[in-house]
């Protein structure tokens, strides 16, 4: 902010909200009169490129003038009339100059107080009043859009037609001519580039933005009663009737001072941090026709200019007018002036709302505090639902906005939302809990850090606004909810003032404090300054190199070509970097960059030649230290990416679209051009964009060691690939592939200073994102460069099963947070998943070439430990080797077999939930490669499959039908695929019998020795290890195929295995016993009293004993027919062997399951139980004696359960 009209553009420290003190106090008496405090609210902005705007180039101040001086302009300035600009000239001439009055009269608008002018001359002339009145509305339409929506500030100047843009101010203003220096803020540095014009029907997007509409209610004609009385502009706006609203007018006040809003009122009640569609159209109807505004002067100037009966009569008439609302204020005053010892008349003067600022009133844009608490505390509540986040975000990019622009609010903004930040009560919540705090608000919390470095930074604002923000950030830093830097892990990374270089020397003591919070950075910027000379110089001028004669230690601040270098902790250079751009220094920025990047590559070289001193050594021990401290790349000052932005900016070219307003943003990705290096650089052809990839290969580049912790890891990944997709957006002409290409040579060649060297640290942060990034990029120009740098990073040396023994000497991990053979790598799923990629993506570009896809197999075997992951690379290149529309590629369809046979192999003893899946894909890959490769998996099975697979699936595939149409197989490839398979099948069967025995019958079918080995396996193996399930399954397939003896004998066998309870009526064997017993029957008399016996062994349930019994009973034995017996036809007596046997058994089962049942039997059961008896007086009858032994059965059950008197009642009723 510039005050006094010195030109000094400083920031001023947030002070607190307060009711605003009266209007300064006017009288005509006393020309310094002001002793009321209005409005004590920080904050100066720069006031652009006005629509008034004359002629370039800056006339004196009128502070300068005499008081004749003044007089005589003000004569002139009559006849140029209120829209300012020339005297007698018409105002369509081009080069009609400005006059000195409106001038002098721009220049004080912007920088006095309307007090300071009356307290510097005894009398100033009514127009040249009339002038500095005129000239105190701001005039630029890109600072009112920046107050009136979330969107850029800089989309303004899309809406103003060079139509509007001439009425505003003249032909000079219709031209776009930068803005006189007296229109813009004092500071240093260009004015924001003015806009391209555009009709603002053209861009729909946003029409829901309040700038835009108060630009649609101003070209509808809506604004109307325009009134500007002194400093206080007043005017009607109608909003037109909707469909569900009636036509609304509403009343809308705007005070200004200094180029500045300061104040709105509008009748909407608008309720919201930002001004509505109203001001905003009252805005511009005063920025784009100030010829059509009724122009008065100051109420007080009014006043004095009336007689006492003229000012009773105006006094009168205004209470009449509005008796209702001022009547009871009007009685107070005059009972106070008519008391001679009243307050009111020991002061000299009175308070005018129309007459501008104090002196010592800030002098700011209004900004309505109340409404930034309430919505940042709203979107906090929301937590990460309804776009909260993306709408804080929104609220910091104003911030960058309003620093950008150089507006104090920035700062005072910040502080708000700072403030409803500590305030969160899920700070204290997530402390007790002991939980970390979100994502999401993490990053919200990182971004806040960052703003509040910017602030501090700022080159330019006074040491009691540095004093005031650090008490603030010690204070909220102090609290035991603020957010750690990172985590828990916070305190490892040095302070941010330490200005060394990243190649030695830093010491223990280096280390930062025991608690570093999100503001520690903040805190530590504050005791950084500019006043340094060497850093001078390089922001102030392109021109910048070494004297001729150095003086002692000059040496250092140059490289061997005289460019100028700034030797200071990197992220902490970003830093000044960040703040020079963030406040509206973009070539300051620049050249300071430069200044950076060319001290990194000093620091490069160095490194290299360090390197080459200590190679022999590093490769025998095979093992490095890492040397920096902190990795640029996820750092919390982003400093690559601060550098990367602000070389890409100053090459941006800028379409009109790009300037519209959108909600949706900017959809198309951004193009660069090459803009040269400013005077200094000795390589030609050397660009901004250029030293933009450079500085980002640099920095991605850098060995650096994983960072603890989930939250810092994960920052890590992310910030990676933000780079990386800004990068992607860089279009590589033969200049960026030079660069590109030459930093790839230097990063391979870099030794333990790159994460490319030949020789990296155990827990150095992999580089399989960038490697990727870089493989791409190089591919077309340089083949072998791009798979020499994509093959060195797709190690992963963490994963190792041995740590080198170089990992002792690092100082950040003596100790382990967790006992473990890894580090805690929160992020290695991912980190795996990037490798996978890589290396997918190497596969692919590799398809068709024998020699890169062997190589790109062998890194994949030795480097790659997931087997899922290996899997996806197999399927990825079984995917690309047979595309659907063309011949299969038989090299990269070896290579996916050849991993899918590793897969096979790893997965082979672990539990893998996906095997069944990774086996039936090998064996179709197997069979794209063709029959050699399904005889290769076949013969040695037992090292890539279980039994069971290799019978189930493996061997089952291979011999179906579908695989030998797919391969179109002659006889003799069928006959060695099927010998292979039974093969197979025999010693899977011999390993495995249990689960493998029916499926090696099935595979031998056709050949007649094979089945009979695989059946004799199976009645070797029944005695000892199969189940009856799995004997009565084989014994089921032997009738199946036509073996009914040997379908007995495999049943007898299973009989022998199981075990029936009584009370065991629905076990799912009873079907087996059922149909083995049926078999029997069917077989003849022989085999079924060869197995009633192990029935009645087996078996003592008695349902299922007497159903067995009864199916016996009704058909003859024998019915099978087997060639060579007779069969009589009869049917078979109980009264007889083997059935005798069978039926004292199921008697025998109905009594003990009775007695069983009525142990524990409960009434409701009764009925049940009853049925039961008559179900066993049914078996009981088939015996010839059979009626007296189920007498004498129910009278013991009487005797005995008799104390069970109405379940023997129920018997009695029913059996007798």
């Amino acid at each position: 902010m510039a005050e006094g009209g010195e030109g000094e553009e400083l920031l001023r420290p947030p002070l607190p909200a307060g009711a605003p003190g009266p209007k300064r106090l006017c009288s005509r008496a006393c020309p310094a009169g002001g002793t009321g405090a209005a409005h004590p609210r920080p904050g100066a902005a720069e006031a652009g490129a006005g629509p008034g705007a004359g002629a370039s180039g800056a006339a004196p101040a009128l502070a300068g003038c005499c008081p004749a001086a003044a007089t005589g302009a003000a004569g002139a300035a009559a006849a140029a009339g209120p829209g300012g600009g020339g005297g007698g000239a018409g105002a369509g001439s081009l080069l009609q100059p400005e006059s000195l009055l409106d001038a002098a009269a721009k220049r004080v608008a912007g920088s006095w107080a309307f007090e300071r002018v009356e307290g510097r001359f005894q009398r100033i002339p009514e127009p040249v009043q009339r002038r500095i009145v005129y000239w105190s509305f701001p005039r630029s339409e890109r600072q009112i859009c920046m107050y009136s929506s979330f969107q850029p500030g800089r989309a303004a100047a899309a809406a103003a037609s060079p139509a509007a843009a001439a009425a505003a101010g003249g032909p000079s203003a219709a031209a776009a001519a930068p803005p006189p220096a007296g229109e813009e803020s004092p500071a240093a540095g260009p004015p924001p580039p003015a806009a391209p014009a555009a009709a603002p029907a053209a861009a729909p997007q946003g029409e829901g933005l309040p700038f835009r509409r108060g630009i649609r209610l101003l070209e509808t004609g809506a604004v109307d009663n325009v009134l500007q009385v002194g400093f206080h502009l007043s005017g009607t706006v109608t909003e037109p009737a909707t469909a569900t609203e009636p036509e609304m007018t509403y009343k809308v006040a705007i005070s200004f001072d200094r180029c500045k809003i300061t104040s709105v009122t509008c009748g909407c009640g608008n309720k919201d941090i930002f001004y509505c569609a109203h001001v905003v159209a009252l805005s511009l109807y005063r920025i784009r026709k100030p010829d059509q505004v009724k122009l008065r002067l100051p109420i007080s100037e009014t006043l004095f200019q009336m007689n006492r009966d003229q000012l009773q009569k105006f006094v009168q008439y205004l209470i009449t007018a509005h008796h209702t609302e001022v009547l009871p204020t009007a009685q107070k005053l005059a009972d106070e002036i008519l008391s001679s010892n009243s307050e009111i008349n020991q002061v000299h003067g009175a308070p005018d709302p129309t007459a501008g600022a104090s002196i010592d009133d800030e002098n700011c844009w209004h900004l309505d505090e109340e409404q930034v608490r309430e919505q940042v505390k709203l979107f906090l509540s929301q937590g990460g639902y309804y776009g909260s986040g993306k709408q804080l975000n929104s609220m910091f990019a104003k911030v960058r906005e309003m620093l950008r622009m150089r507006d104090s609010n920035g700062a005072r903004m910040l502080t708000l939302i700072t403030e409803q930040f500590m305030a969160d009560p899920r700070l204290s919540l997530w402390r007790q809990q002991g939980t970390g705090i979100t994502e999401k608000c993490r990053q919200l919390w990182d971004e806040l850090g960052a703003l509040w470095v910017c602030v501090v930074l700022n080159p330019h604002c006074k040491l009691e606004e540095k004093s005031c923000w650090l008490r603030q950030l010690r204070k909220w830093g102090e609290m035991d909810v603020c957010p750690l830097e990172d985590g828990n892990y916070g305190n490892e990374l040095p302070n941010i003032t330490n200005a060394l270089t990243q190649s030695s020397g830093h010491s223990q003591d280096s280390l930062a404090r025991p608690r570093r919070t999100v503001f520690t950075r903040a805190i530590e910027g504050c005791d950084l300054h500019w006043q340094d000379s060497h850093l001078q110089r390089i922001i102030s001028s392109d021109f910048y190199v070494s004297p001729s004669f150095q003086r002692e230690g000059e040496s250092l601040l140059f490289n061997s070509q005289g460019q100028p270098l700034w030797l200071e902790h990197v992220p902490t250079a970003c830093a000044r970097v960040d703040a020079l751009r963030s406040h509206g220094y973009p070539r300051e920025a620049l050249r300071l960059t430069v200044a950076i990047i060319n001290t990194l590559r000093l620091q490069q070289q160095r490194q290299l030649e360090i390197y080459k001193h200590q190679k022999k050594e590093l490769l025998q021990r095979g093992a490095t230290t890492i040397t920096n401290l902190e990795g640029w790349v996820g750092h919390p000052l982003n400093p690559i990416g601060c550098l990367f932005l602000t070389l890409t900016e100053a090459c941006r070219l800028e379409e009109e679209s790009c300037l519209e307003i959108s909600d949706a943003g900017d959809s198309k990705p951004p193009v660069y051009q090459h803009v040269p290096v400013a005077a200094g650089s000795q390589d030609s052809s050397e660009s901004y964009l250029s030293l933009a990839l450079e500085v980002a290969l640099m920095g991605m580049g850098q060995q650096r060691v994983m960072p603890e912790g989930l939250y810092a890891q994960d920052k890590v990944c992310r910030n990676e690939e933000q780079i990386i997709a800004r990068l992607q957006d860089l279009e590589l002409d033969p200049v960026l592939v030079q660069t590109l290409r030459k930093q790839c040579i230097l990063l391979l060649e870099g030794g333990p200073f790159s994460g490319l060297g030949e020789v990296i640290h155990r827990e150095s942060v992999p580089m399989h994102t960038f490697a990727k990034y870089l493989f791409s990029a190089l591919l077309p120009h340089d083949a072998d460069l791009a798979y020499k740098l994509a093959l060195r990073a797709m190690r992963l040396p963490v994963l190792e099963t041995t740590a080198p023994s170089g990992d002792v000497t690092h100082p950040h991990h003596l100790v382990s947070v967790v006992p473990s053979r890894y580090p805690r790598w929160f992020t290695l799923g991912h980190l795996e998943s990037q490798q996978c990629e890589l290396a997918s993506t190497m596969l692919t570009a590799a398809k068709g070439d024998m020699l890169r896809l062997r190589t790109v197999l062998e890194a994949i075997q030795k480097n790659i430990h997931s087997s899922s992951l290996i899997f996806k690379l197999a399927q990825d290149a079984f995917k690309i080797a047979t595309p659907a529309d063309s011949n299969s590629d038989t090299t990269l369809l070896n290579v996916a077999l050849e991993l899918g046979l590793q897969v096979m192999r790893m997965t082979l003893s672990t539990l893998n939930w996906r095997r069944r899946e990774m086996v039936r894909w090998l064996v179709t890959c197997a069979t794209e490669v063709g029959v050699r490769a399904l005889v290769s998996i076949l013969q040695s099975w037992y090292s890539l499959f279980t039994p069971t697979e290799a019978t189930s699936i493996v061997a089952a595939t291979v011999m179906s039908h579908n695989t030998i149409l797919r391969l179109s197989l002659d006889y003799p490839q069928r006959e060695e695929l099927a010998s292979c398979a039974r093969t197979l099948a025999l010693q899977c069967a011999m390993k495995d019998p249990q689960n493998c025995a029916l499926s090696a019958l099935t595979l031998c079918e056709k050949d007649h020795i094979a089945f009979e080995t695989a059946y004799q396996i199976v009645i070797d193996a029944a005695s000892t290890g199969m189940t009856y399930t799995q004997l009565f399954t084989i014994a089921r397939y032997m009738e199946h195929r036509g073996y009914p003896l040997r379908a007995f004998k495999l049943a007898s066998l299973a009989m022998t295995h199981l075990n029936l309870a009584y009370n065991q009526d629905t076990h799912p064997a009873i079907n087996d016993v059922l149909w083995a017993c049926a078999l029997s029957h069917s077989l003849g008399k022989n085999e079924l009293a060869a197995i009633i016996p192990l029935v009645v062994k087996s078996v003592h349930c008695a349902t299922v004993l007497s159903d067995i019994l009864r199916r016996c009973t009704m058909t003859a034995p024998g019915l099978a027919g087997i060639p060579g017996r007779r069969n009589s036809g009869k049917l078979m007596s109980t009264d007889k062997a083997p059935l005798r046997q069978l039926l004292d058994a199921t008697i025998s089962a109905y009594i003990n399951t009775t007695h069983s049942r009525l142990t524990h039997i409960s009434p409701r059961h009764y009925g049940e139980f009853i049925e039961f008896l008559s179900k066993a007086r049914e078996t009981f009858l088939l015996a010839q004696d059979g009626h007296i032994q189920f007498a004498q059965f129910i009278d013991n059950l009487k005797q005995i359960y008799k104390g069970k008197k109405k379940l023997m009642l129920l018997v009695r009723e029913r059996f007798g």
